[in-house]
């Protein structure tokens, strides 16, 4: 703790078709490295919207975004891509596996894609994710041979491929079933308490919030709690 990873600082957005609507409004806060935070609210508050504005995904609004102390403000795409890929983990609600690849393959294709190691160590590292994660068994089954929850395992783990400053999930647990969610939430618990890991996960799941280091909670596009 005590480094900030990403600081999103007074970010108001608009849809504008056909009319403008104000959708997130002076957004402002912090996260530590280390922290596990969930930003809860209603469907429609704008957490998603949030979400995809501090991934990097959306550029279209106002206010100011910095990840690892670096602004967002201006970067062309190239390097917004540069950042999503270095800096940024994806765990989404539907794992996006490709069902052609093996479960390894699958972990290893983000760095693969960043190409800044040779493949044989990005094979060792996507290994050694698994492994992390109990699933290591599973490395050379095809993606569509595994089950709904080893598939929200295998996703983590290629989240975790480019060993990233963040992980951002959203409703990462939104697809699973009780006992599915409990493993991927101490998967989450212990990446943030033994690996320092810093997690931001949009999530309606109430319980598994309340057992996160913290709750940003939303309403209406603001930050009320």
């Amino acid at each position: 703790m005590g480094s900030i990873i990403l600081e999103a600082r007074k970010i108001n957005k608009y849809f504008r078709d056909p009319v403008t609507v104000k959708v997130l409004s002076n957004v402002d806060f912090l996260i530590d490295k280390g922290e596990f935070v969930s930003i809860t609210g209603k469907s429609g508050c704008g957490k998603s919207t949030l979400l995809y504005i501090l991934s990097t995904m959306d550029t279209d609004f106002e206010g100011e975004l910095l990840i690892d102390n670096m602004s967002m403000k201006n970067k062309k795409e190239p390097q917004l891509a540069a950042v999503r890929n270095e800096k940024i983990g994806f765990v989404f609600q539907f794992h996006y596996l490709l069902n052609e690849f093996t479960v390894l393959k699958n972990v290893m294709l983000p760095a693969l894609k960043l190409n800044k190691f040779p493949y044989e160590e990005i094979e060792q590292k996507a290994m050694a994710r698994l492994k992390m994660l109990g699933i290591e068994h599973l490395a050379s089954k095809s993606a569509n041979q595994v089950s709904g929850g080893e598939k929200q395992r295998v996703a983590i783990a290629r989240a975790l491929i480019n060993d990233p400053d963040i992980i951002m999930g959203d409703e990462p647990t939104g697809n699973l079933d009780k006992r599915n969610t409990e493993v991927v939430f101490d998967i989450f618990k212990r990446l943030a308490e033994e690996f320092n890991q810093t997690l931001l996960i949009v999530t309606h799941d109430q319980s598994f919030a309340e057992r996160t280091h913290r709750i940003i909670n939303m309403e209406d596009g603001k930050i009320v709690g």
